[in-house]
């Protein structure tokens, strides 16, 4: 089982600060749409094929991988997208949330399994290294935040 999380602030020094509201736009856009959030070229593909008030499903092609998710909205807290189809099963999510002195975070949590792979076995090992390492989800965290920023800036959030 691969576990990672990392958590960023949503006002670093010196960046132009959001609401949650405005971060919690940002993350619904990414859900909706992750080419504007990825690294250019890594998505090649996202559409939304199914959409309540809840929820959301998107097929998508991420770094040469098909994949269908199913995205559930906790309104200005949580975005959970569970891996019905892909190399990976179970849970990615990005929430907002205060810490102790009351700044906004921004943290991303997984539990994800290989399809088709030795549990705690090489590729597993691997996968965990790549979301722990310098370019895994900590960076995504701060390419959407940055992503929002420029959305914001743009008047298109």
């Amino acid at each position: 089982m691969i576990y990672s999380t990392a958590t960023v602030p949503v006002n670093p020094d010196g960046e132009a600060p959001l609401t949650r509201t405005q971060a919690w736009a940002g993350l619904v856009l990414k859900a909706r749409d992750a080419r504007q959030f990825l690294p250019p070229g890594l998505c090649s593909r996202c559409d939304v094929v199914e959409e309540s008030a809840t929820h959301l499903v998107r097929e998508a092609t991420i770094g040469g991988v098909d994949l269908r998710e199913i995205i559930a909205f906790e309104p200005g807290a949580k975005v959970t997208f569970f891996q019905a189809t892909g190399p990976r099963e179970g849970a990615i999510v990005n929430e907002l949330f205060e810490d102790e002195e009351g700044a906004l975070q921004l943290r991303f949590y997984c539990y994800l399994g290989l399809r088709g792979k030795e549990p705690g076995g090489p590729e597993e090992q691997a996968e965990q290294a790549q979301f722990d390492g310098s370019k895994g989800y900590k960076a995504a965290l701060l390419s959407t935040l940055k992503r929002t920023r420029e959305l914001l800036a743009e008047g298109a959030l």
